[in-house]
């Protein structure tokens, strides 16, 4: 990790005690994943609210997103898709606008047919969307327990989705070489948030692969 997200001293606050956060494993005996892709579109990575720290986790997430593919795992999708009257657009401005090429995942990134892309218009992918009806439906009908969550922002929409995961018991892994957000000190208290509060386990790509 310092590899990728440097060194300095972002890594060296610790704002949460994370000896007390032990992620609860609930579901070892019956574990049922799905792969979340938060807000990779075009104008997150490379237009109107850019972020060039997502730039090096483009790779990874492809091959975590790939893996769960192969693995028959469920991928889904969820996209800010704006119009003029959302309340966002108070604090972004215009960014994602439904039917723009702002609004569409990147291309190295791209949904295939089976992939489920769920629109939404705030942070949390859960909010005023059909998300939870799409993920009840995998699975023969039993829906996942576990959701492993990559893309943008760490302390935002990934942040709000995990918090709402974590209220509707599911279980969250966060993919920590396949998130980021506009600074390494934001990243990293994002990072240390989502496992306090949420007590969400924080993992590689590679070795989230492998647990499919």
């Amino acid at each position: 990790m310092a590899r990728i997200h440097g060194q300095g001293p972002a890594e060296q606050i610790n704002v949460y005690n994370l000896e007390t956060a032990v992620a609860p494993h609930v579901y070892n005996n019956n574990r049922r994943y799905a792969v979340l892709v938060v807000d990779m579109l075009h104008d997150f990575v490379f237009g109107k609210i850019k972020c060039d720290r997502a730039i090096p986790m483009i790779p990874r997430s492809g091959e975590l997103i790939d893996s769960a593919r192969s693995a028959s795992v469920p991928v889904l999708y969820s996209n800010d898709s704006h119009t003029r009257k959302d309340f966002e657009i108070e604090r972004w401005g215009q960014h994602a606008m439904r039917g723009t090429k702002g609004a569409k995942v990147i291309g190295e990134l791209r949904p295939r047919k089976k992939d489920v892309q769920i629109p939404k218009t705030t942070y949390s992918s859960f909010f005023n969307t059909r998300l939870e009806r799409e993920l009840k439906r995998t699975h023969d009908g039993k829906g996942p327990n576990t959701l492993i969550i990559s893309g943008l922002h760490t302390d935002c929409c990934v942040r709000h989705t995990t918090a709402d995961a974590f209220f509707r018991g599911y279980e969250t892994i966060i993919a920590e070489d396949a998130v980021n957000s506009f600074t390494e000190l934001q990243y990293r208290i994002g990072l240390q948030y989502l496992k306090f509060w949420y007590l969400a386990d924080t993992l590689p790509t590679k070795k989230i692969s492998k647990l499919f």
